[in-house]
């Protein structure tokens, strides 16, 4: 099969949507399908062999924050000289409400297209403001896919139409059996030790850092070999102000790190740790957390709770409680059995998120996509809709 991916998003700032979208692409071509990804990317960019590069991105501030995007007559014939040469059996585009190269693709589309919701948002100031332009995407999309239940929930209520709920996926494999970090996790003598990690933006609210913080600060007096390790963006002396002078040497910032440095940081913990307080409709870092095979310990969310299979896989605690995370974690760092069973549990439930097994529902959905059209293209009256955009 012949598949064309559009990523809306530049390729020059990792992100979620890129990640997925790289991901995807290697478990399809690993499933001997052919694949060409058209994403907004520098022209001197380091891009991966599939990638074909639409282009500078423009920052453009959308939907509460700024998206690097590609719009406009010239990347609408870029897009569509891509798809001529491309001959795609099915288009697939992702955030197509996103205006950049995915909802280009849509209006150049003349085949099938299937269309990716990553996000929960309704609507935008852009898109208000075009309503025609908002139907006629909607119209143009084949099939649809949303990565959560909220996701599909906003299909299903807001956009007059269903989802296919297929989660984002994991490459489990580049998590299973990396090497921790030179001197992680140690010992964990119980009542005496035990590494903690989080990854995230430390001063975001709904990440809920505070609340690691607090149960952190309070189970460290009595075990002194207790650490926590924390990745992520954010300023050194702003993390450490964060916590009593005498408990900054038990406190590890790592910053910014690589995929491969993140699977190791996942990899150096006891227990990894989600104090996310909410909006959160998927959680894609607990999956990264159980291929590397470790515990992991997050709020209850609902997101969440679907993860770790209602606590099976995982120990959840109340959310925004900071003395319910402090006991579950004293629990766990003392019961090394326990820590087993959920993470054995984990291994199970991270097996139906890995790559492979998710790109092959995506490619039932092509599938039905392509069976939906039965071969036809659509007319050059849908076609010539994209040169007026």
């Amino acid at each position: 099969m012949r598949i064309g991916i559009v990523c809306p998003y530049s390729f020059d700032v990792p992100g979620g949507v890129q990640n997925h979208i790289v991901d995807l692409a290697e478990a399809l071509i690993g499933l001997g399908h052919e694949v060409s990804v058209l994403a907004p990317a520098d022209e001197d960019s380091p891009l991966p062999p599939y990638v074909v590069s639409a282009g500078r991105a423009v920052p453009l501030p959308y939907n509460g924050s700024v998206a690097r995007i590609a719009f406009g007559p010239v990347s609408t014939a870029r897009v569509r000289r891509w798809i001529t040469r491309g001959d795609f059996d099915v288009l697939h585009v992702h955030e197509p409400l996103t205006p950049s190269l995915s909802m280009l693709a849509v209006l150049c589309a003349r085949g099938p297209v299937v269309a990716t919701f990553h996000t929960a948002m309704t609507r935008s100031r852009v898109l208000a403001a075009a309503q025609g332009v908002l139907q006629i995407l909607l119209e143009r999309i084949t099939a649809r896919i949303a990565v959560s239940a909220l996701a599909r929930k906003v299909q299903v209520e807001h956009m007059d139409g269903g989802a296919v709920e297929i989660p984002n996926g994991v490459a489990v494999a580049k998590f299973t059996g990396v090497e921790p970090l030179p001197g992680w996790p140690g010992e964990c003598p119980p009542g005496r030790g035990g590494a903690l990690g989080f990854l995230g933006r430390f001063t975001e609210a709904r990440k809920g850092f505070p609340i690691l913080r607090d149960a952190f600060v309070a189970l460290a007096p009595q075990r002194p070999g207790l650490r926590l390790l924390v990745a992520g963006p954010g300023d050194r002396d702003d993390l450490y102000g964060r916590f009593p002078a005498e408990l900054h040497d038990r406190v590890t910032f790592l910053g910014m790190v690589s995929e491969p440095d993140k699977a190791r940081m996942l990899r150096s913990v006891d227990l990894y740790v989600a104090p996310n307080t909410g909006g959160e409709s998927f959680g894609m870092i607990l999956t990264e957390a159980l291929a590397a095979g470790t515990t992991v310990v997050a709020s209850d969310l609902d997101a969440f709770r679907r993860v770790l299979d209602g606590g099976r896989a995982g120990r959840l605690f109340p959310t925004g409680d900071a003395a319910g995370l402090r006991n579950a974690l004293a629990e766990l760092l003392d019961d090394p059995d326990q820590r087993a069973a959920l993470t054995a549990c984990g291994d199970q439930v991270v097996a139906h998120y890995d790559w492979p097994v998710v790109a092959r529902r995506v490619v039932e959905v092509y599938a039905a996509a392509i069976e939906a059209t039965d071969g036809r293209v659509m007319d050059q009256e849908w076609a010539g809709l994209g040169g007026a955009v």
